[in-house]
């Protein structure tokens, strides 16, 4: 099973608004996909310059790093 099939099949056991959210951000991605490149705020452009670089290192956020950050929106 693919990557995607998984997430429809995650997805199809959701409730009708939660599968019409997740579809609208899907199509928003798709369509930006093919679009033309959204424009950089040059006030932004270091940010997103540094980020990209991370990217390419894979210097994503860890799974305590991720956690942390969603416990500080808890109520």
């Amino acid at each position: 099973m693919t990557l995607l099939e998984q997430a429809f099949a995650k997805v199809q056991a959701l409730p009708p608004n939660a599968r019409d959210e997740i579809a609208r951000t899907m199509l928003a991605l798709a369509h930006a996909a093919v679009d033309d490149p959204e424009m950089v705020d040059p006030d932004h452009l270091a940010d997103v310059t540094e980020g990209l670089e991370e990217v390419k290192r894979r210097a994503f956020a860890s799974d305590a790093d991720i956690a942390a950050a969603f416990a500080r929106f808890a109520p």
